[in-house]
């Protein structure tokens, strides 16, 4: 092989690295489209819609199947949200909501949303161990497939449906998380984050005020942000920048206005809050989510993990 070959195909290594880095929890959903259509501090929380501020209109079985999510009832979820589909046969929300009730049981299973992981490093820059469930990864992939081709039939017929292109936002933005952190698959992870990038452009463009896709936002800044200084550098060339502090506030834009995921971000924000030594932060958010799921032992643990270091005046080194 030359060396201008070995050149190419060790640059090629090395930006599959940053994408990879990129992809965590599908960090990257929004990171290049978001940015161009809505600051920050312009979006619109606190809306009434039923669904969030696409308003879509009432959907009690979603509404349902994510709280059971978020009780750790992946099956119980799972039941709701196929009952639904069977009956919304052509609407690509209910396949997308299935998806998300597999991967949020593979990063159940791998512990990936606990303080343990995201406090270490080398677990939360480095990824999972270990294959995936081979039921659950069927499971996604069966269903994050008929979601996208569900949602691409609407756009050909209408490219503006925000119901739409939120779900095939959703789905694309999970594969792309699936694909880079359960199977490590980098180099495809490419193409999915930008398939990821220009819906979640498309969708901000009809609802700008779409606080649910903030989360992906943040938390693409806050890891990036939380890369070493060289990693940072590379992954400049593909035209993404990391901020900390930026990623947190976004993510508490969606932790406060979004629907679906707002308690998604609620325990991204208290996680990122405890590495940062914001430990009131923490315990707030972990607070609130063990009185609205207190059935849910895991954030009576991280609570429980914040109060001690606040009564001890303890710091994390």
């Amino acid at each position: 092989m030359s060396t201008s070959a070995r050149g190419h195909h060790k640059r090629l290594r090395v930006w599959a690295t940053a994408v990879w880095m990129l992809a965590l929890f599908g960090l990257a959903l929004f990171a290049r489209g978001a940015q161009g259509q809505t600051s920050p501090g312009g979006i619109a929380v606190g809306n009434a819609a039923t669904i969030g501020p696409i308003e879509l209109s009432p959907q009690p079985e979603i509404d349902a199947g994510f709280r059971l999510l978020y009780e750790v009832r992946f099956v119980e979820a799972r039941a709701l949200f196929q009952s639904w589909e069977k009956r919304h046969p052509e609407e690509a929300l209910g396949p997308a909501s299935e998806a998300a009730s597999y991967l949020f049981e593979e990063f159940d299973r791998q512990g990936v949303l606990t303080s343990d992981f995201f406090m270490d490093d080398n677990r939360l820059l480095g990824g999972i161990q270990g294959p995936a469930d081979p039921l659950v990864s069927k499971g996604f992939n069966d269903s994050v497939g008929r979601a996208k081709d569900l949602a691409n039939t609407r756009l050909k017929a209408n490219p503006q449906d925000a119901d739409a292109l939120f779900a095939l936002t959703i789905a694309t933005g999970m594969m792309a998380d699936y694909t880079s952190f359960v199977e490590k698959r980098q180099i495809e992870t490419l193409h999915l984050i930008r398939d990821a990038e220009l819906t979640a452009k498309n969708l901000l463009v009809v609802s700008p005020g779409a606080a649910d896709g903030y989360v992906a936002l943040g938390i693409a800044n806050y890891i990036m942000g939380c890369l070493p200084v060289y990693k940072r550098f590379l992954i400049r060339f593909g035209g993404f920048r990391g901020d900390r502090m930026l990623g947190m506030r976004q993510v508490a834009l969606t932790a406060s206005g979004g629907h679906y995921l707002r308690p998604y971000a609620k325990i991204e924000l208290g996680l990122a809050a405890m590495r940062e030594n914001q430990w009131d932060l923490a315990r707030k958010e972990f607070d609130e989510l063990v009185r609205e799921f207190p059935s849910n032992p895991k954030y009576a643990r991280e609570l429980a993990k914040a109060n001690s270091v606040i009564e001890s005046g303890a710091k994390r080194k």
